[in-house]
């Protein structure tokens, strides 16, 4: 934590930076609702589980007194009906700019969390979903599978190696990151400079690819479960230019950390959300 504490403060300064790791605590359950939202509310009267509804997404539930092993063992959950997931994690489709039978790209789809949410809100989109490490595109396919994505492909791919000659629609870009942003009691992040500096050279590639296969006058989201200014603002940096745009977004009723770049979006770690970052891009 020694070292995660001087990444902050080189970010954000002590201040912030102290407030940021009292936001790194366990997070209430949070469930996606795959159906009607009242067919999962019924439910939980019935079992008299105490819920919560979210403002800002109109998808998620807020569960109270429940783990994840119980919920597991629910009918809804084994039907793909409902499906456990953070706050955080559930932002990022909800900027995705698609059209009926777009081709859409998740590059680094594992285990399936905005894949399966992005079929679920976009039935009549065609995504492709990529993941280059055998298992995990198993556990990829079990979820895609599960949940009734019918509109979704999985490839056991590295989205690296995808032909120059694929062009898409839109493209969310989930990139692998350090996760400094997820930390939690229970969940601690084994990172160190050699290690940090791997990922953030990924990350480069991944976003130079995305924007490659990306067609003309379309968008792509790119996000991290990270609040590093060098995995997230330092990246886009990178490739702005006059072809390739930030298109601003916001998010009400959300607590962010200040960012050097206008129109994007890091939320502060605290009970309900994990640290998380999301911006919107536009190739001209």
């Amino acid at each position: 934590m020694d070292y995660v504490k001087e990444l902050l403060i080189n970010d954000y300064g002590e201040g912030l930076a102290n407030e940021i790791i009292d936001g790194f605590v366990d997070k209430d359950t949070t469930i996606r609702c795959n159906v009607e939202k009242e067919e999962v509310i019924n439910f939980l009267k019935e079992k008299g589980i105490p819920y919560e509804e979210v403002s800002t997404n109109n998808l998620a539930l807020l569960l109270k007194d429940v783990d994840n092993k119980e919920i597991e063992t629910w009918d809804l959950y084994k039907e793909g009906k409902i499906y456990l997931q953070s706050l955080s994690s559930q932002i990022p489709p909800f900027y995705m700019k698609v059209n009926n039978r777009d081709q859409v790209l998740d590059m680094c789809a594992a285990p399936g969390s905005k894949t399966t949410q992005l079929s679920h809100m976009y039935p009549n989109i065609l995504i492709t979903a990529c993941e280059r490490d055998k298992y995990r595109a198993e556990r990829l396919k079990f979820n895609v599978q599960k949940q009734n994505c019918n509109n979704v492909t999985v490839l056991n791919q590295d989205s690296l190696s995808l032909s120059e000659y694929m062009k898409f629609d839109s493209i969310l870009l989930d990139v692998n990151c350090s996760g400094i942003g997820t930390i939690g009691t229970d969940k601690q992040i084994n990172i160190n400079e050699y290690s940090l500096n791997k990922i953030v050279e990924n990350q480069e590639k991944l976003l130079n690819k995305a924007i490659s296969l990306l067609k003309n006058d379309k968008y792509m989201v790119y996000s991290t479960c990270s609040i590093l200014k060098r995995e997230n603002e330092e990246q886009l940096k990178k490739v702005l230019s006059d072809d390739i745009e930030i298109i601003p977004i916001s998010l009400d009723g959300v607590e962010l950390l200040p960012s050097s770049i206008e129109g994007v979006l890091t939320v502060k770690p605290n009970k309900e959300y994990e640290g998380f970052f999301i911006a919107l891009l536009h190739k001209k």
